[in-house]
């Protein structure tokens, strides 16, 4: 319970605690108390996954690769990359409650954070899914094409062959807007 290598099933309690929670918001939400608009529902988890995107990007480029003790964590993941070296499931509900939950309900009220806390919840476990995947399954298609890029993750990381780079999971567009993707060779990739 207070270690970063989880058991087998610590880390399947993890995707049942994060998808019961993304289940529970979504039948808040659709049982529309408090009452709102459908369509404000979808447009703050949509908002809510968006941001979730741009978060795992800046947890893994500054945290996770440039703040101890997390960075000397994270690096044991890269030298065991099959292990289940993650965080705590209850760190990451006690994240989510107190730095995304509590400050939109204070912001904007129960219901648009309920919303925008799905968003990010439903990202956060998509996420978790699809790293377990990269990391455990051969993929074609566009789960292959992540694989590869979490490849070269890993690869830059222990080598630093064109510096580290690659931190988006499940999307590469942030590391394209803060051009930290690379070609072969080392050079940053343009966008023209």
């Amino acid at each position: 319970m207070f270690t970063l290598e989880q058991s087998k099933t610590a880390y399947r309690l993890d995707f049942i605690i994060l998808g019961g929670a993304c289940v529970a918001l979504a039948a808040a939400l659709l049982r529309g108390d408090p009452p709102a608009p459908l369509w404000a529902s979808l447009a703050y988890a949509a908002v809510g996954l968006a941001a979730w995107s741009l978060m795992e990007y800046g947890l893994h480029r500054f945290i996770l690769h440039g703040m101890k003790p997390f960075s000397t964590w994270h690096a044991e993941h890269h030298r065991r990359p099959g292990a289940r070296i993650q965080s705590p499931t209850y760190v990451t509900v006690g994240f989510m409650a107190a730095l995304i939950y509590l400050p939109t309900w204070l912001v904007l009220g129960a219901w648009p954070a309920c919303a925008f806390t799905f968003g990010v919840t439903l990202g956060d476990l998509l996420y978790s899914v699809m790293h377990g995947a990269l990391h455990r399954r051969g993929a074609d298609g566009w789960l292959g094409r992540r694989r590869r890029w979490h490849g070269l993750h890993h690869a830059s990381s222990l080598t630093g062959a064109g510096g580290p780079g690659y931190y988006g999971v499940t999307s590469p567009l942030w590391d394209h807007v803060f051009r930290t993707a690379f070609e072969r060779g080392g050079r940053r990739f343009s966008r023209q």
